[in-house]
């Protein structure tokens, strides 16, 4: 039996960056018929089995449009309640008073002030992607303007301590495909990095890489706290992805937690993933 799956990208990019080249035989070979499309575009999205996001970096500017987008699509994977809850980026202070040692995260809404740490810093939209609008800052700097121009455009703004260990070892993406482990993939510093020309991504530095154990067992309880927050099990999730830096005292702490339409590492990854994904794809169907 033919089922249908679609990939769901922008106006910008409407079959993504290229990094699901694999996924889309390894599909087939399981019986998909696949296409891409758009997410605002005048497609049956209701007519497919499996309706997956992965490019749809336009969002952040029409966040509610987007949503009421994703609520009305059926098959959508991750669900809609997943994306309303992971596309702002407040859901890090939820795991932060689930007791997980998230990157100190303070959230400031609009027409709130702003306290800046006595260290470096950055300053980026609640609701963004790809590090559009963040900014970094020097100790003892005054952000307010960005954080007022941040309030201007309607984000609530998010305050971070900068950790310095991005300059030299960048971050570790940890890819999950249905609640298991897939594979890792580092990550050059990101706000060091050139935005693509379509503006929507920044062309980061990537490439594959074994994650340590500590960062594999930070990942796990990062998984299992956002499902429990969310009220769903994990296997419920088609793909998860948990960005990892170190912090000043050498451990491990979660940056982000992407369950939208993050990147995954495909070129990074051994060819058997995009398998696994498509595996996976399956599994949520069941």
């Amino acid at each position: 039996m033919t089922r249908t799956a679609v990939l769901v990208g922008c106006a910008e990019l409407p079959k993504g960056d290229g990094d699901e080249a694999a996924v889309i035989p390894a599909l087939e070979s399981l019986g998909f018929s696949v296409s891409w499309a758009p997410w605002d575009a005048q497609f049956d999205f209701a007519a497919a089995d499996a309706v997956i996001l992965r490019a749809t970096w336009d969002y952040p500017s029409r966040r509610a449009e987007f949503l009421d987008w994703c609520e009305s699509v059926p098959a959508l994977v991750n669900s809609a309640d997943v994306v309303r809850w992971n596309t702002d980026k407040a859901y890090l202070v939820e795991l932060l008073d689930a007791g997980l040692p998230v990157v100190p995260t303070t959230v400031v809404p609009p027409g709130s002030a702003a306290r800046f740490p006595s260290t470096e810093f950055v300053v980026k939209p609640s609701v963004g992607a790809g590090s559009r609008g963040a900014a970094r800052f020097a100790a003892g700097a005054d952000a307010a303007a960005h954080v007022a121009a941040l309030h201007a455009e309607g984000h609530p703004a998010l305050i971070q301590p900068y950790q310095s260990s991005v300059d030299t070892d960048g971050e570790l993406a940890l890819v999950y495909f249905g609640g298991i482990y897939s594979h890792a993939f580092a990550k050059g510093a990101m706000l060091r990095s050139t935005m693509d020309g379509s503006g929507l991504y920044l062309a980061e530095q990537l490439a594959k890489a074994e994650p340590p154990a500590d960062t594999m067992a930070l990942a796990e309880d990062v998984l299992d706290a956002a499902s429990a927050l969310l009220g769903i099990l994990r296997a419920e999730l088609l793909y998860a992805r948990v960005d990892v830096v170190r912090g000043a005292d050498g451990r491990p702490l979660p940056l982000e937690l992407e369950l939208t339409e993050p990147s995954l590492g495909f070129r990074q990854a051994d060819p058997s993933a995009a398998m696994r994904f498509a595996s996976a794809v399956r599994q949520q169907l069941a």
